[in-house]
């Protein structure tokens, strides 16, 4: 496919195919092997992939689920947070995050966000905490680490459970510590454009927690621990064995793909850091680079010029939490955080993956230059 006014091919925002057909034939035998075996349900897959996720997350346990946002739900319900309590997130993430603490009854109290990261603010979480705070959910945002050594001081000073939403930051890095290991738990999204994706929706919760391995094993199956003996209101929402055999391939070659992103990262750098007008992210080591991210005052017409060009830029994401009308109810007024608002005013995500084309780094820069000083 090319672009129908420059004829170059075109780059799309991240590229499932080309991922797919440097390991189809793995896949295709993996899948082959979980369909013959006709356990569909918790089966083989599901257990050595849970395995092998929590020995490449450096926790005691992995807990496969339906998606990303149930993962944030088991994980919290599963720790006790519930009607009445509050729960601090970041105002600027996907709504994912809120609705895991809405879906188990508690309420979302949002905190802005770092002007040059995207990330939770650190220096503004204690001022958020009232007696009803149970629990913190710091967003390891495209692919990067929130200060998890800040949050965790504040979690202890104030006795709070800090749950890691680590649906961009698969194998991502803080000071060391593999996301989802720093929490008293974590939920990640296996979403098909994620860094680790499945080919359909799927989630894990990790957690050193046994208390809280063994409940939120018991949640996601019903509230059963035997078949047919319902011990309480539970739901249905575990891992699938096919999409389990895909994730088990391509978990493999995780750090191999991360570390290429990290190569694209740095070729954006580059390219990027004369162009005026553009404010470049702050990325810290042990970034994954799930999205790259810039800030541009003309973003629409910027996003506009891309795809005119034949690169799939997007927007992650165009609303800060409070101006979704879903949570009109926290009754936010406009200002209230404008960091997440300048954020969603002006973000703009390039491409990046992979096996992104040498020359989709070049081709961008081109763009956004020509664009950002008009000869």
């Amino acid at each position: 496919m090319t672009s129908p006014l420059t004829n170059h091919p075109f780059i799309p925002l991240v590229d499932l195919k080309a991922q797919m057909a440097s390991i189809r034939a793995e896949v295709d035998a993996a899948m082959g092997a979980a369909l013959d075996r006709c356990d569909f349900i918790l089966g083989q897959d599901v257990v050595a992939f849970e395995e092998e996720f929590a020995t490449f997350s450096d926790v005691g346990h992995a807990i496969g689920c339906a998606n990303g946002t149930d993962a944030l739900y088991l994980a919290l319900h599963a720790l006790g947070v519930g009607p009445g309590d509050e729960v601090i997130v970041p105002a600027m993430t996907f709504i994912a995050t809120a609705l895991g603490v809405s879906m188990a009854g508690a309420t979302p109290v949002l905190v802005d966000v770092e002007a040059d990261t995207a990330l939770i603010d650190p220096a503004k979480i204690e001022a958020a905490i009232t007696p009803a705070t149970k629990a913190i959910i710091p967003v390891h945002l495209f692919g990067q680490c929130a200060d998890m050594d800040a949050i965790m001081a504040i979690a202890e000073r104030h006795e709070l459970l800090v749950l890691e939403d680590a649906a961009q930051a698969h194998g991502a890095e803080f000071n060391g510590k593999r996301a989802g290991s720093m929490g008293h738990a974590a939920g990640f999204s296996f979403y098909p454009g994620k860094n680790l994706g499945a080919y359909g929706d799927g989630g894990i919760i990790t957690t050193n927690d046994d208390a809280a391995n063994e409940r939120i094993r018991f949640l996601r199956n019903w509230g059963s621990k035997i078949k047919y003996h319902h011990e309480e209101i539970g739901v249905n929402s575990r891992l699938d064995t096919v999409q389990a055999a895909i994730l088990r391939i391509k978990l493999s070659r995780l750090d191999e793909w991360n570390a290429a992103r990290c190569r694209h990262a740095a070729a954006y750098n580059a390219a990027l850091a004369d162009i005026p007008g553009v404010t470049l992210t702050r990325y810290a080591e042990g970034t994954v680079y799930h999205l790259y991210v810039i800030r541009t005052e003309r973003r629409d017409e910027l996003l506009a010029a891309l795809n005119d060009a034949g690169i799939g830029a997007g927007i992650h994401y165009p609303f800060a939490v409070h101006e979704l009308k879903a949570y009109q109810h926290l009754d936010y007024a406009p200002g209230t955080f404008p960091a997440a608002e300048n954020w969603a005013r002006r973000c703009l995500s390039l491409p990046i993956y992979a096996e992104l084309p040498d020359d989709a780094v070049s081709r961008s820069a081109e763009v956004i230059r020509r664009f950002q000083s008009p000869a």
